[in-house]
């Protein structure tokens, strides 16, 4: 769980866990990088509600301080448009993953199905009931629209089977903020061989995302 807070530190909450208590500049960049993964990733990745919670209440605290400054401030304009800016950023990163769950909805839900106990959750609870309503809809819509008009053998389509998979394969630009050791790299033809790879703290890589996909949900990388 995040809040934000002066103090950059861990903290324990009332229950005895670990609270992670970030400063608003690193709660923003958090949000940034999340936004930065989720809009070059070819999949859905980990949900981030505490993210976006701490930064709709830190917009509403910044929007309270702005009522409170004076007319005529040059501060105000400036805190304004830094206000716009993480709105942009917030939603931009909001729509980028409905437009994700709009085109892989059925692999999507499929995966949250089948996701094992402690787990992340890929979908937040609204997140979820969407994908759920819009399988829903786009059900009815293909039975009332074409179905019922078939013999009764085709009458039953697989969503899971029609629906395109997430191309895992396609490649992504990254930049390392961990160091990581002997990552395995797939040959691209036939007469190549498996290799493995060591990736340097800010080096940057062009790759194939399934190489990298548990390193960007990790954090140690950053897409670019």
């Amino acid at each position: 769980m995040a809040a934000v807070s002066s103090e950059g530190t861990e903290a324990d909450s009332d229950g005895g866990s670990e609270e992670l208590v970030l400063t608003p500049a690193q709660l923003i960049r958090s949000l940034e990088q999340a936004w930065l993964n989720e809009k070059f990733a070819p999949e859905l990745l980990e949900s981030k509600p505490e993210i976006v919670e701490c930064v709709v209440e830190q917009l509403d605290h910044m929007e309270a301080n702005l009522k409170r400054a004076k007319r005529g401030d040059l501060k105000v304009s400036v805190h304004r448009m830094e206000i716009e800016r993480i709105r942009y950023v917030l939603s931009s990163y909001l729509r980028c993953r409905l437009v994700k769950i709009e085109k892989f909805f059925p692999h999507v839900l499929e995966k949250e199905k089948s996701r094992a106990e402690g787990e992340p959750s890929i979908l937040s609870p609204e997140e979820f009931a969407f994908a759920k309503e819009y399988m829903a809809n786009t059900e009815t819509y293909l039975k009332n629209v074409a179905l019922k008009h078939m013999p009764p053998n085709l009458q039953k389509v697989s969503l899971l089977k029609s629906v395109p998979k997430p191309n895992l394969d396609s490649f992504v630009f990254l930049r390392v903020l961990e160091r990581q050791e002997n990552i395995l790299v797939e040959p691209e033809t036939d007469e190549q061989r498996e290799y493995t790879i060591d990736l340097e703290e800010g080096s940057q890589h062009l790759i194939r995302y399934k190489t990298i996909a548990p390193l960007v949900a990790s954090g140690a990388v950053q897409l670019i």
